[in-house]
């Protein structure tokens, strides 16, 4: 055990945290074996001197383990209850409301943040009712691709609120800073000192007060290697939404802020000065200032709330650096946009994928599929669309995915259930086969494509088609060179599922991603995972020296079963060479070196994109029946 302290405690240092051991001379039982380690392994420490003392103690036992249903049941009202723990500075609430129940108006003293976790609310703001809710993820089906979605509002010293429960009832979030005396008193707390003001750290909000936001559409910031979050700061308080991947070492550290955390998916091995204790769902845990802690997590990750309190600057500075460079790919007041609501148009959209810009319209496949991914190449089109939205199916009969533009003008095709690549006008009429078999054999299902400098194109065949028996050994890619020779790049399986693909913009590497791995339903497992590889483009168009270049996020879902799946589809690569890849939590950004940038939500997955609009700046998105479309500060190849 000692080696293992050791260890997380020289990684400390090496991650540059520091601390400070209390002076105070009347200490606490925990600070002597604190101020041991710290002294056995020569940390060196920092230290703020702006933190006061508000002399209240938490109800949560310092270093200590609890878990949430050990906590007592507060009733804060007809049909509402509530769990709540709290530390110096700062007391977390979750709380149930049955159906229609609701909060009395009051006043808010201090900041609030309120957080949807399940159901909807009506929270009274300036004066008038506004709703938030939460929406779960939908399991990703033919025709099912729901994202989730948790709407909080922030609430400042002075403000009146109310909160009604929807017709189904709520769970929601809050935290406060500083401790409400009212929760204390129900808690049965006696001599509450008077409140501290909150107004004078250095950390100022991140969010606008009384303004609406998801949480789920907020950037993730790295804090360490496989451990990032989603930060929210108050002029009190910080809400770290943090994500910690499998097998992720969150080092030994300390720091001068307090700290509340609760866990809620997964598990961690959470090591509390010189010991480790496994907190899985429901747990919590009070760390003061300056206590030693780190973490080890387990094979699925875990999924935490930390509450700081006062705000980490040094989290904030890495909150910055992210949305910085985010921005400088998405502009800070760029949103998506529906284009096209293909449940509400006419001819109507099923299931969009494959975009291209050619001529100043987007082309796109509409295939139909059901709940259980049945495809029919009858009900399937080819779409044309017009800058404004408009827009009308120029073929229909072929069950099409991707799609690239040719330097004649023309659309080259991946006619997915037809086993082969084609060449088509704009008209939709069918100019050539490029490719239908391989080793005499027909192909299994061209998915998505892109053309090199030369004119050769490369594809994969994911066999995602209905037929039981394939023709060929197992997914691969291929690739058609000019002369029109298909030669086949991998080995069959190499890839459990091999989708999109793309091409840098010097042509010199060919990006392939996975969407599928490490599932019960899929029956090939490999080393690709939840990556993007990088392969080194020969002379001749083949390729070499594969290597893992981009970790995608995974979707909660995924991590609860043990999956790999990220769900990656089609991706495209700007002029600059940063690569956009449409997953099941959204287009992933990262830049040439496969460094993450961020990721643009939208309400329902997406599954391909493509630069278009009259500048080459807009990113048309395609996602199930929608179109979206965001605008960016790059430009498409």
């Amino acid at each position: 055990m000692k080696r293992i302290i050791k260890t997380l405690l020289l990684g400390a240092v090496f991650f540059g945290i520091f601390i400070m051991v209390p002076g105070c001379s009347n200490k606490p039982a925990w600070v002597k074996k604190n101020a041991e380690i710290i002294k056995e392994y020569n940390v060196v420490g920092r230290t703020r001197n702006d933190i006061p003392d508000t002399k209240i103690e938490s109800n949560l036992k310092p270093g200590v383990v609890d878990n949430i249903n050990n906590l007592p049941e507060l009733r804060l009202g007809e049909g509402i209850t509530a769990k709540v723990y709290w530390g110096p500075m700062a007391l977390v609430s979750f709380i149930k409301m049955a159906p229609n129940s609701s909060f009395p108006e009051s006043e808010i003293k201090g900041e609030r943040f309120l957080v949807v976790m399940e159901g909807d609310v009506q929270e009274l703001i300036n004066g008038n009712y506004t709703s938030l809710k939460a929406i779960p993820a939908e399991e990703p089906d033919g025709i099912h691709g729901g994202v989730q979605k948790r709407e909080f509002v922030y609430l400042l010293d002075g403000a009146r609120t109310a909160v009604k429960a929807g017709s189904k009832g709520a769970t929601i979030l809050e935290v406060f800073s500083p401790v409400p005396a009212e929760y204390l008193k129900l808690a049965g707390v006696t001599n509450i000192p008077a409140p501290i003001s909150i107004t004078n750290f250095p950390v100022k909000p991140t969010v606008e007060p009384k303004k609406i936001y998801d949480l789920d559409q907020l950037q993730y910031t790295e804090l360490v290697p496989g451990s990032n979050s989603k930060l929210v700061s108050g002029y009190g308080v910080q809400l770290s939404f943090l994500r910690m991947n499998p097998g992720c070492v969150f080092a030994h550290h300390i720091h001068p802020e307090a700290q509340l955390m609760v866990v809620f998916r997964g598990a961690i091995d959470e090591v509390i000065m010189d010991e480790v204790v496994t907190m899985k769902e429901g747990d919590l845990l009070y760390l003061p200032a300056n206590m030693v802690h780190g973490g080890t997590l387990s094979p699925l990750g875990c999924d935490v709330l930390d509450v700081f309190f006062p705000p980490r600057e040094d989290y904030e500075q890495n909150r910055q650096s992210r949305y910085a460079g985010y921005h400088a790919i998405i502009p800070a007041d760029a949103r998506i946009e529906v284009v096209i609501d293909g449940a509400t148009t006419r001819p109507g959209l099923t299931f969009t994928e494959g975009p291209v810009w050619l001529n100043d319209k987007l082309y796109f496949s509409n295939m139909f599929f059901d709940q259980d991914w049945n495809g029919s190449p009858a009900k399937s089109t080819l779409v044309e669309m017009n800058v404004d939205g408009s827009y009308r199916n120029i073929s229909q009969g072929m069950q099409t995915n991707g799609i690239i533009a040719s330097p004649r003008n023309t659309l080259i095709v991946c006619d997915m259930f037809g086993h082969r690549i084609i060449e088509m006008d704009t008209r939709g009429n069918i100019l050539k086969v490029l490719a239908d078999k391989y080793d005499g054999k027909p192909l299994d299902g061209p998915n998505d494509l892109v053309m090199d400098a030369k004119g050769g194109i490369y594809f994969t065949d994911p066999q995602f088609t209905p037929d039981a028996v394939k023709n060929q050994p197992g997914r691969t890619v291929y690739y058609i060179n000019p002369e029109g020779k298909l030669i086949r790049l991998l080995n069959p399986d190499e890839f459990a599922m091999p989708n999109g693909v793309a091409l840098s913009p010097d042509g010199k590497i060919l990006y392939i991603n996975n969407t599928y791995d490490n599932e019960t339903f899929w029956n090939t497992k490999t080393d690709k995972e939840n990556f993007v590889w990088a392969y080194d483009v020969k002379e001749d168009g083949t390729i070499t020296n594969g290597r893992k270049f981009a970790e995608l996020y995974l979707e909660t879902g995924v991590l609860n079963r043990g999956g790999k799946s990220s769900g990656a589809d089609g991706m495209k690569v700007d002029a600059s060479g940063n690569l956009f890849v449409c997953t099941y939590i959204g287009v992933q950004i990262f830049n040439p070196e496969g460094k993450f940038v961020g990721i643009i939500s939208t309400p329902t997955y997406p599954v391909n994109c493509a630069f278009g609009g009259p500048d080459m700046s807009t990113l048309y998105i395609t996602s199930y029946n929608n179109i979206y479309s965001i605008r960016t500060r790059t430009k498409g190849l």
